[in-house]
């Protein structure tokens, strides 16, 4: 039971993915690795057998080496987009996200351990939003990630148009 939900659908993939919303001291906690030129959030697929929540609590800790329980689910993200690592390079993917803001503890201090699917080593940073660097998702710049009481469903779509 243990198999990422990430399934092949015709030329293409079909990812169900979990992200974390991790606020300390007004910045957010994001990541990269040396192959990319952008940001992106903490997380990672569901696996069968477990539940969106289950599964973000798993990926925090797996990521970070803290186990930090869900304030709420913030956003539903849906996601049409071309791969860029080596193993779907290219490929169209429909992702469907699950984004929760997550409670911080006091003492946080992230343990930077995780690798990308292809072996990258991932470095942590805390960012402003106000960044010009790119992050992903995209509407973590454009909207108010721990304020909003209701869960918000966003649909991101970044196929070639022909």
């Amino acid at each position: 039971m243990n198999q990422d939900m990430s399934v092949g659908c015709g030329e293409g993939l079909l990812n169900i993915r979990v992200g974390a919303i991790i606020f300390q001291d007004g910045k957010i906690l994001m990541v990269t690795n040396d192959r990319v030129d952008y940001y992106y959030s903490i997380g990672g697929r569901i696996k069968m057998g477990e539940t969106a929540q289950e599964a973000i609590v798993r990926e925090v800790y797996e990521e970070t080496g803290y186990i930090m329980s869900v304030d709420r689910l913030g956003f539903i993200h849906e996601n049409y987009f071309y791969g860029d690592a080596k193993s779907n390079k290219d490929k169209l993917i429909y992702e469907i996200s699950f984004y929760f803001i997550m409670n911080v503890p006091k003492d946080f201090y992230p343990i930077t351990q995780s690798t990308t699917e292809d072996h990258d080593q991932e470095t942590y940073f805390w960012t402003d939003l106000k960044t010009s660097a790119k992050l992903y998702p995209e509407f973590f710049k454009t909207h108010d990630l721990v304020n909003s009481q209701s869960v918000i469903h966003l649909v991101t779509d970044q196929r070639k148009k022909e």
